[in-house]
């Protein structure tokens, strides 16, 4: 019997706007069929440059052969019984190994989860569970996942929170040092400070958690001054200090965890994202005595620290490793910087650049003296990419900024080649606004 006919681009994309709700949007109009490397091609065999990863989870690439390898290994002994039912090799080894990874010069303890979301939310369960106490501070433009507690944590309203609500509470907003926008260290560090002085109730206060870099509220990074006086500041209230690392974490910052660049260890961390190479991973790692706050029974995930998916991490650590891809994630910074610096001088689209290993935010603006975001234009050089074969991804709480994400072992010729796209559209839409 002759095998059915593969299905077209439109037969598929028929069948999602009849089968799959609106709310799950897709940045692109195609249909991925396979990936290798840093490339993705479409159902039609266009073949495209990936400066997204997964949105930050390939950071060693599509489909890397060691992660394969691990993977497939994994899949013949055990696929599935739960941490809950009975312990296996590969959850004990990877926790033991980002225990040995993460900052922090005392005991440590991790455990593992399927999303960013539910690993940022038991940071907070485990915070309060430390504490005996509910608040939570984030930050603006804070970005930690899309369940109730994730959006909570989450400043944007639109789209993530809208209609979504009422919200989880005790959870206390305070500015990021987005120094673009007005708010540099010491005046962030000064309004949270007076925030715990006299706006809200300091003796119930938990924890402090932020990303070291913006996530999808830009690319900013946090600078070495900010994260040290939140260290100082927990230490001195009796806060725990948590790091959202999910999409800064695993090498992308040319640190496994973004946070390292400060010297900065925090009490807890999350991480996801690249951690499972594809796989879908997350963990919370921190410090022994707050991870064993709660009781026996009090944490768990049914599909959380899967077998397979913590063979696959395990290979991934090790491909950062042996590959160099911390040093590598370096020079592509350097490169990025070099480049966006360019722009910035050449093309008065581009506001600002801000940039920490290969985790890069290209921020446009209609006009620097306003600095009135281009979210129209973004938009335009994103689908003038796509169009041209790169796939890049849009950030920002007014969704002006371009994120770098690609994969950390990137060939060279095609990293040039997807810059020398990205300029060229950044070029076109500079030139038709005038």
């Amino acid at each position: 019997m002759a095998e059915p006919a593969p299905a077209t681009s439109e037969e598929l994309l028929a069948i999602r706007q009849s089968s799959v709700p609106r709310g799950l949007k897709s940045a692109f109009d195609f249909v991925a069929a396979r990936a290798s490397g840093s490339q993705v091609w479409d159902q039609a065999g266009v073949g495209y440059i990936d400066f997204v990863g997964g949105i930050g989870v390939l950071n060693v690439g599509h489909g890397h052969p060691r992660v394969l390898a691990a993977a497939h290994r994994q899949t013949d002994l055990l696929i599935h019984t739960s941490a809950q039912i009975a312990t296996y090799e590969p959850y004990l080894r990877l926790a033991q190994r980002l225990c040995e990874l993460a900052p922090g010069d005392f005991a440590k303890k991790a455990i593992f989860f399927s999303t960013g979301a539910e690993a940022v939310e038991n940071t907070v369960k485990i915070a309060r569970s430390f504490t005996g106490k509910p608040g939570i501070v984030a930050f603006s433009q804070a970005f930690h996942g899309r369940t109730l507690m994730g959006m909570s944590l989450t400043d944007t309203v639109k789209p993530y929170k809208l209609g979504f609500g009422p919200f989880a509470p005790e959870i206390y907003r305070s500015p990021f040092p987005y120094e673009f926008w007005g708010w540099d260290s010491a005046r962030a560090l000064e309004e949270l400070e007076e925030s715990l002085r006299s706006k809200w109730p300091a003796d119930r206060m938990a924890a402090i958690l932020i990303e070291p870099v913006l996530g999808e509220g830009g690319f900013v990074p946090a600078s070495i001054e900010f994260l040290g006086g939140l260290r100082e500041l927990a230490d001195r209230r009796g806060l725990l200090l948590i790091a959202d690392e999910v999409q800064s974490g695993i090498g992308r910052t040319g640190k496994l965890f973004a946070i390292e660049h400060s010297e900065v260890a925090p009490d807890l961390i999350a991480v996801a994202k690249s951690l499972g190479g594809g796989f879908p991973l997350s963990g919370v790692v921190g410090r022994a005595e707050v991870m064993d706050a709660p009781s026996p029974g009090q944490l768990g995930s049914t599909y959380g620290g899967n077998p397979v998916a913590c063979a696959a991490a395990l290979a991934v650590l090790d491909v950062i490793d042996e590959e160099g891809l911390l040093a590598r994630a370096a020079v592509i910074g350097s490169i990025l910087e070099e480049r966006m610096q360019e722009w910035q001088r050449r093309y008065r689209l581009v506001g600002d650049v801000r940039v920490l290993g290969a985790m890069a935010g290209l921020e446009l603006v209609r006009d620097r003296a306003s600095r009135e975001p281009a979210a129209a234009e973004t938009k335009e050089i994103i689908d003038g990419c796509r169009d041209r074969g790169l796939m890049a991804l849009g950030a920002g709480p007014h969704h002006n900024v371009i994120r770098t994400l690609m994969p950390l072992n990137i060939a060279d010729d095609l990293l040039l080649q997807g810059l020398d796209i990205l300029e060229g559209e950044l070029a076109r839409v500079s030139e038709a606004k005038g």
